[in-house]
């Protein structure tokens, strides 16, 4: 196809689609002529760049070696400095953005905003920010700058300009999701170890601008899963959440249209939930869905084993949890595996892992759906945890389910009774190999 026809790009874009197909997201990106091949080593390189180079030969289409760079740490692809350590901002954009004069005119406004939307990733609630300009590029919109405009873009400018390092993300490691909504707007991070990968904002517009804060935090949660789906699907990540929007959505009797759309939408994930309880932000609580309780709980999935890191949180098990930790006795209570167990039972910190657990016995589907006096037994059991039988019977009397879903908590079951041998051992101040 000629240069020149309005098909030519997509054209040229669908034959190099199809010439470096074969090594398309395991060591190639390439968009239209502009091809990165990464490795991990120089030798896994250069083998890289001889089998792009002989693919690139047989169609007959051949690279311009005075434009190109090989074995480089760094590189700008795409308007963005890409390198081992992650994905930052290209310094001459943010000499420009730093440099920008003041806009007196709509054309002006919307040329930077247009610049500044396209590092958005790296600002967080950029669309909230932003909302005194985005408004001033609508469609015939008079301009008028005032203190909201000039206040949005210098914040804009300082954020740009100070833009912080991206980190490139790590399949082998797990995700974490943050979320948080404004009167204007919707944000979210998604990080892996505290560290961000990428920002995420929208403006709130039409109805959802009415949404009640609740129902705005949920709303931000839902868009960031949609945002972030390819990264979130394969394997399970942890939603770091105030608790209140999920408790407040949870706690509804019944699920009108809207609700029961983003639950869905929702648990259509592998998630697991750490919440943070105000300022503390330091109560870590998993709530592993659909996934982690329905295989073998000592593959150590990451729900389950962040029941340790609850111990030394939970305002009644804190004590007994330094206590054993320390290799000190405490009648009653053993430790294995970074666990506490009470005469044989495994202790669960006050989280979201009680309401599962009971949801699960209650209503779930595995054991039919028992009464209250049924579900403490069958519970009991296996569990504890303070006021246990009250907590159950106001539960089982005011959760009207909803057929959300959950995961079953055969496996759990089984892998307690697995450990109870554990238990009799080192009751009797035996030494065991695990030890």
């Amino acid at each position: 196809m000629p240069f020149g026809l309005s098909n030519a790009p997509s054209t040229f874009m669908r034959l190099m689609n199809h010439v470096l197909k074969s090594f398309i997201n395991k060591f190639v990106v390439v968009y239209f002529d502009d091809i990165l091949i990464y490795s991990r080593t120089i030798d896994e390189h250069v083998d890289h760049l001889r089998q792009v180079l002989e693919a690139l030969r047989a169609e007959k289409l051949y690279a311009n070696f005075k434009k190109c760079a090989f074995g480089v740490d760094k590189v700008v692809f795409l308007g963005f400095v890409v390198s081992a350590q992650g994905v930052e901002v290209d310094e001459s954009k943010v000499e420009a953005i730093r440099d920008w004069p003041t806009p007196t005119t709509v054309t002006q406004v919307r040329s930077f905003h247009g610049l500044a939307s396209f590092y958005r990733r790296f600002v967080k609630d950029f669309s909230s920010k932003a909302a005194p300009l985005t408004e001033l590029v609508k469609k015939d919109q008079p301009f008028v700058w005032g203190e909201p405009q000039e206040k949005a873009f210098q914040e804009l400018k300082g954020r740009l300009s100070t833009a912080p390092l991206l980190q490139l993300p790590d399949f082998g490691k797990a995700f974490e999701v943050e979320c948080d909504a404004s009167g204007v707007g919707i944000g979210g991070v998604l990080m892996q170890d505290s560290k961000p990968i990428a920002y995420f904002s929208e403006k709130l517009k039409g109805a959802s601008l009415n949404y009640s804060t609740y129902d705005k935090e949920v709303y931000a949660l839902v868009r960031a899963l949609a945002h972030w789906q390819h990264y979130l699907w394969p394997r399970e990540f942890e939603i770091k959440s105030d608790h209140e929007s999920l408790k407040h959505l949870r706690g509804q009797e019944k699920l009108n249209k809207r609700h029961a759309k983003w639950v869905e939408f929702i648990e259509s994930f592998p998630y697991v939930i750490q919440y943070k309880k105000g300022k503390d932000n330091v109560v870590a609580d998993a709530l592993s869905r659909k996934f982690a309780l329905a295989t073998t709980l000592t593959s150590k999935l990451m729900g389950f084993e962040s029941i340790k890191l609850m111990y030394a949180h939970d305002p009644m098990l804190k004590t007994v949890h330094d206590a054993l930790e320390k290799g000190e006795r405490v009648e009653k209570y053993q430790w294995s595996n970074g666990f506490i167990f009470k005469n044989g039972r495994v202790c669960i910190p006050e989280s979201s892992w009680r309401e599962l657990l009971v949801q699960e016995a209650h209503c779930g589907g595995l054991m039919g759906h028992f009464g209250v006096r049924k579900t403490l037994a069958v519970l009991q059991e296996q569990f504890y945890w303070p006021k246990m039988s009250g907590w159950i019977y106001q539960w089982t009397l005011s959760w009207d389910y909803q057929g959300l879903g959950g995961a079953t908590i055969a496996s759990l079951l089984s892998w307690i009774g697995s450990q109870r041998w554990l238990i009799s051992f080192r009751a009797k101040n035996v030494m065991t190999p695990d030890m």
